[in-house]
């Protein structure tokens, strides 16, 4: 099998071609404006790399993309601190430039494999979101942060509407607060714009007080990015078409948590750091206002818990591993991958 995996230097991407090339034979061409998280892939046999521009490369896409079985464009905007301030960006990038990768899938009567996002679901006042029966609720549309989400609803439709009318073959992933290293990175975190662990991981090593937004009350539920992209590779195997025209939560309800409580987990793992073990050990927690770290756009979920009953009934997956375990590896190896 041949897979073409676009914006494969991000978080997802490159753990996914690392897993890909760890536990199959198939062949894999990686496309991204930078390779720097893609090292443990180039020179691999069954790994090619082409460095491009996702706006404007379009035909050496659909180029590859015409050789390829299937096609995954993980290319996006993800941080809130980022979609909050560049609404714009945000529907250009997450929705108009993959609308035409989409489009190249329809032409060419090629499988494509798109990340949604948890963050579909808003609202909903559902307690466990189910892909197929929990209703879609946004915020109003002066709050910034749901042109993200919006722009993720409209894809699924869009991708779903090609399946009906051009039997388009499609699947729909939405990732619950994947975790692990390569998440953001710490020049992120170092201008307050990286994600919960990354973020919380920077401040406590860099001596800095641990921002509770909203009091840090949110809950989230957090999943290993190793257990995500296992449940991947069985979308793309897709054994018996069982995953076709679906849609499939990728979470770990069992490691529902609050952002506090997750940055006590980080200060725990940090402690036995010979280098940032004082520092975790006088580590604060500071409740801040949301409209005062992220500005009047931002708007939050209080909680989002997933049902995978679909995930393991079609594809035989669940997660495994724990929270606890989950952050102890993320420290470790960010810390590992940052040279520290």
């Amino acid at each position: 099998m041949k897979i073409l995996i676009l914006g494969a230097n991000g978080f997802i991407g490159s753990h996914l071609c690392e897993r890909l090339l760890d536990h199959t034979g198939w062949e894999i061409t990686a496309f991204d404006i930078n390779d720097f998280n893609l090292g443990k892939c180039l020179g691999k046999d069954r790994f090619s790399f082409r460095k491009g521009d996702f706006y404007t490369d379009d035909e050496w896409i659909e180029g590859a993309l015409g050789e390829s079985d299937a096609v995954l464009p993980l290319v996006g905007v993800a941080k809130p601190a980022f979609y909050i301030t560049n609404p714009v960006m945000t529907f250009h990038l997450d929705f108009e430039a993959n609308l035409k990768i989409v489009r190249m899938c329809v032409r060419r009567d090629k499988r494509v494999i798109f990340p949604s996002t948890s963050e579909v679901y808003g609202m909903s006042t559902d307690t466990e979101l189910k892909e197929d029966e929990s209703p879609i609720i946004l915020g109003p549309v002066s709050k910034s942060r749901w042109i993200y989400s919006c722009s993720k609803q409209m894809m699924d439709r869009v991708i779903a509407a090609y399946g009906q009318e051009e039997g388009l073959r499609y699947t729909l992933f939405r990732p619950f607060n994947w975790i692990g290293p390569r998440l953001d990175t710490f020049r992120d975190a170092e201008g307050r714009k990286a994600r919960s662990i990354t973020q919380i991981l920077y401040d406590v090593t860099h001596g800095r007080d641990v921002s509770l937004v909203g009091s840090g009350r949110q809950r989230r539920s957090f999943t290993w990015v190793g257990d995500g992209v296992e449940a991947l590779e069985a979308v793309i195997r897709n054994e018996g078409g069982r995953a076709d025209g679906e849609i499939f939560n990728i979470g770990n309800p069992r490691n529902n948590a609050s952002i506090r409580e997750l940055a006590l987990l980080v200060i725990e793992a940090l402690k036995p750091h010979p280098k940032y073990g004082p520092l975790a050990e006088r580590a604060r927690l500071v409740e801040i206002d949301s409209r005062d770290y992220y500005g009047k756009g931002y708007e939050d979920v209080l909680n989002r818990v997933p049902s995978v009953e679909k995930a393991n009934l079609l594809l035989g997956w669940k997660p495994r591993t724990t929270l606890e375990e989950a952050v102890r590896m993320t420290v470790e190896e960010t810390l590992a991958e940052q040279g520290v």
